[in-house]
């Protein structure tokens, strides 16, 4: 069967087809199938402006009786290990007096405690209260979303810790002001972001990472006695100079329950964006000159394909014309019936092993993403938003997306596409930074890879590839110990946590390749069980440094837990967990057959580029 797709778009100069053809035998119906549904989903409308409210994704907490025996699930509806995170009761404070009293509460109880967000995208269980009784305490920060103060002044705006991104962005637009840098997803609350580390991309003074740019904050901690109000808990705040201050920018919420943070933002400026689709050659070579030269640049790298779109990203003064918007096709809504339609496709083309129709997916997804210039708007408001390069706007327009958060439907017509209640998306998203000095040898394996094993990465250019963004060293215990390059690479996840990947091989050894030849750093929010393994040891130091405060803090730990205390190198315990299968999950590195799959033919092997690696190979 030969494939030729054609749909409608506008050109900037004039209306036209844009036909993608593939020469290419295909081996199977399946290829077809999931190559239509794609880019049928790319071309569908944006779900309106930004400012549109509607039905949210579902809540996170879900409870029988009230805020009592609680389940606490993520965005995604699983956590790594695909368990449940079952909890004696949920609490909502919406002042911070609310929040104290309900720390001191548990206190006095010694009940385990950890604060989750509103939409909670945190993959590792990093919400979990410790224990496996199911008697802790979660506590939402979803109605701690005000803000306290702004300072025009001096640029500084106070705002309680479970602000979104969406939220603090408009705040302080509001105003003039501009956060510096954020991530690019708008559903993530500060708290979140500043307990796990999130970024954008950039080696330009403070750098691309949130906690960056904050100069204040009080979190609510556990106390051992009563204060003089009868409080099993007390508020501490912490400035600028505050040495403590370094161990709380990058919490992972195990110091107690920020309350509220103070930003250090700037005036509102414009940005000008153009995306370059051009061939990958010579990366190795020019990345880091391209790092250091671009303010809110990164390269989205599709290896199979041997191209990559370089972003050239930079500030232009507040007079350039343009009202540009950034409504990221990925972030959009889908039809729900779209949406499980393509996630049944690509079941399909994983049960066949169709490596065919998971790269030509990938490509036509490539062209259709960057002829309609990825979400970008320059045209908002007519019939074609995006009319061509660059595309200008206000910072606080373009540094994040998020649409389909503000869905206009009152049901699950339509939703993200990760929606766990809709039988959509379901990934694995491995985030590791490895030192700038290590990249161009890192990308070079790459190739190599990719030579040695063909089609086999088609698996994560359906995912948006190999992004890459730019992070300078941070003095936070937690942050990074020097500049990296942060690579961003997601891929398919089965609901059967048994059944083996497409070139389940290839993907264990690219990630083995990042952490242990090139000593990667896992983002805290994210990433598999063996990323954390080791990382006390790569941290030099800091992490000593780190819980000494969190000691400090929370002498009791009843903030802390076994997943916690795990990656901090606190115990072994919870990381390794060597059981069959365990390798297809991430829950071990195999060192046996059984840790694949030798039932369905997988058997544990060395890499192929890296021969240290243990992955799990198909042998017919």
């Amino acid at each position: 069967m030969y494939i030729y797709v054609c749909f409608h778009y506008l050109s900037p100069t004039t209306s036209k087809s844009l036909c993608i053809s593939q020469a290419s035998q295909m081996s199977t119906l399946s290829s077809s199938l999931v190559y239509l549904l794609l880019l049928a989903s790319l071309c569908l409308p944006s779900s309106g402006p930004r400012l549109v409210t509607g039905i949210p994704p579902g809540p996170v907490v879900q409870c029988t009786s009230g805020n009592t025996n609680c389940l606490v699930h993520n965005g995604y509806g699983a956590f790594l290990d695909g368990t449940n995170c079952r909890v004696a009761a949920a609490a909502y404070p919406s002042t911070e007096s609310e929040l104290l009293r309900f720390v001191s509460d548990a206190s006095l109880a010694n009940q385990k405690m950890k604060v989750v967000t509103r939409y909670s995208h945190s993959i590792p269980k990093l919400c979990c209260p410790g224990g496996p009784d199911g008697t802790g305490l979660v506590i939402s920060t979803e109605k701690l979303n005000h803000v306290v103060r702004v300072d025009v002044q001096s640029r500084r705006i106070t705002v309680e810790s479970g602000i979104t991104l969406h939220e603090l962005i408009e705040a302080g637009a509001t105003h003039g002001l501009a956060l510096t840098h954020s991530p690019y997803w708008l559903g993530l609350s500060l708290g979140g972001m500043l307990c796990t580390g999130a970024h954008g991309s950039s080696f330009v003074g403070k750098g691309g990472a949130v906690h960056e740019y904050v100069v204040g904050m009080k979190i609510v901690v556990p106390t051992t006695w009563p204060d003089v109000d009868g409080y099993f808990a007390k508020v501490i705040s912490l400035e600028e100079d505050d040495p403590d201050l370094l161990a709380a920018k990058v919490s992972l919420g195990v110091l107690g329950v920020i309350s509220q943070v103070t930003l250090q933002m700037e005036p509102m400026f414009k940005r000008s964006i153009t995306h370059e689709l051009v061939a990958d050659d010579g990366l190795e070579d020019y990345i880091e000159r391209f790092g250091r030269t671009t303010e809110f640049g990164d390269i989205t790298w599709y290896p199979e394909q041997k191209r990559l779109s370089r972003r050239v990203d930079f500030r232009v003064p507040l007079t350039e014309p343009g009202n540009g918007e950034n409504d990221f096709t990925g972030y959009r809504s889908l039809l729900s019936t779209l949406t499980e339609s393509l996630r049944k496709a690509e079941e399909v083309v994983e049960a066949t092993k169709d490596s065919v129709g998971k790269c030509l997916a990938a490509k036509g997804q490539v062209e259709a993403l960057y002829a309609m210039g990825a979400g970008l708007k320059n045209n908002i408001g007519n019939l074609v938003e995006f009319t061509g390069y660059p595309v200008v706007g206000n910072h606080s327009m373009l540094q994040a997306s998020g649409s389909c958060l503000f869905d206009k439907e009152n049901s699950l017509l339509t939703a993200c596409a990760w929606d766990p209640r809709i039988h959509g998306q379901f990934f694995t998203q491995l985030t590791i930074s490895i030192p700038l000095t290590s990249i161009s040898s890192f990308i070079i394996d790459v190739k190599k890879l990719r030579d040695m094993a063909p089609q086999s990465l088609c698996a994560i250019e359906m995912y948006g590839g190999i992004l890459m963004r730019f992070i300078t060293a941070s003095t936070a215990y937690l942050g990074q110990t020097t500049d990296v390059v942060d690579l961003e690479i997601t891929y398919y996840r089965d609901h059967d946590p048994s059944q083996p990947r497409l070139h389940e091989d290839v993907l264990e050894e690219l990630e083995q390749i990042v952490l242990f030849k090139y000593g990667g750093m896992p983002h805290w929010g994210k990433n598999r069980n063996i990323a954390f393994l080791g990382t006390k040891e790569r941290f030099q130091g800091r992490i000593e440094k780190f819980v000494e405060v969190m000691k400090k803090f929370d002498p009791k730990g009843l903030f802390s837990s076994e997943w916690s205390d795990s990656v901090l190198g606190l115990q072994e315990k919870g990381l390794v967990i060597e059981k069959p299968g365990c390798a297809l999950e991430g829950l071990c590195v195999c060192s046996l057959d059984s840790h694949c799959a030798p039932d369905k033919g997988y058997f544990c092997r060395p890499g192929l580029v890296y021969a240290e690696a243990r992955v799990c190979r198909h042998e017919a």
